[in-house]
């Protein structure tokens, strides 16, 4: 079963289960996503939910975290039915940023309703419950990490129908770096803040996006083509 848990030090979330479990969500993104160029507008967020899904998939290669999950075999079962077989279960994991998997959670809802507008019976789809399901296991790592104020604050915001058309996505590079760069105690007590600031584009969006847009102009390029000057690090504390 797909699984996502908070890392020791808040950096970010464990996105566990078994090579089906992760195989799965990763048909599901690309399904959701669509081709290139296939949504005017989304290509940044598009690549930004393409960046999870590698790491997703890396993990279901078992290229990223490998842990053993007891399964549910108790040994007076195994003696019930005359069985030889292990209790754990292999589990693939991976670890990515909580402001990157906050923003693809949302940027998903914009995917998921291109989507259902192309079916003719979405109810029925099989691949929307698994996104769904995705993002409801953000909220949920989420809830058990923040003040529940705060949290109720953070889901109405979620619940908005707002969009990412057009979003400068080097915000979420901004914050995470700004995140990784925080202690553990500190991430505790910003982490409602860096999901709000993701679910509303407030001033600091704003103004953010507005300098992305002048640097883009002159280039004529789309602003989600235009990189800032800062690199993450070689290696942090999850």
């Amino acid at each position: 079963m797909l699984a996502m848990k908070s890392t020791p030090n808040h950096t970010g979330v464990k996105i566990s289960g078994d090579y089906f479990d992760l195989d799965e969500l990763n048909l599901a993104i690309y399904k959701m996503i669509g081709q290139e160029d296939q949504y005017y507008g989304y290509e940044g967020s598009r690549m930004r939910i393409l960046s999870i899904s590698h790491e997703i998939r890396c993990a279901a290669q078992g290229d990223r975290n490998v842990d053993f999950v007891f399964n549910g075999l108790h040994e007076h079962t195994m003696k019930q039915h005359e069985l030889i077989a292990p209790d754990k279960n292999i589990y693939f994991s991976t670890e990515v940023l909580w402001p990157e998997v906050i923003y693809a959670a949302i940027a998903l809802k914009d995917f998921v309703n291109f989507y259902q507008k192309d079916k003719e019976f979405p109810f029925w789809d099989v691949h929307i419950p698994t996104i769904l399901r995705f993002q409801s296991l953000v909220l949920d790592c989420l809830q058990g990490h923040v003040p529940e104020e705060e949290f109720d604050a953070v889901l109405q915001a979620f619940n908005h129908p707002g969009s990412v058309n057009d979003y400068a996505i080097q915000y979420v590079d901004l914050l995470n770096l700004k995140y990784i760069g925080m202690t553990k105690k500190q991430r505790e007590q910003s982490l409602s803040t860096i999901a709000m600031k993701i679910a509303v584009q407030d001033q600091d969006y704003t103004a953010f996006r507005n300098q992305v847009i002048a640097a883009a102009s002159p280039h004529k390029k789309p602003i989600h083509e235009i990189s800032i000057k800062a690199e993450y690090p070689e290696n942090f504390e999850w």
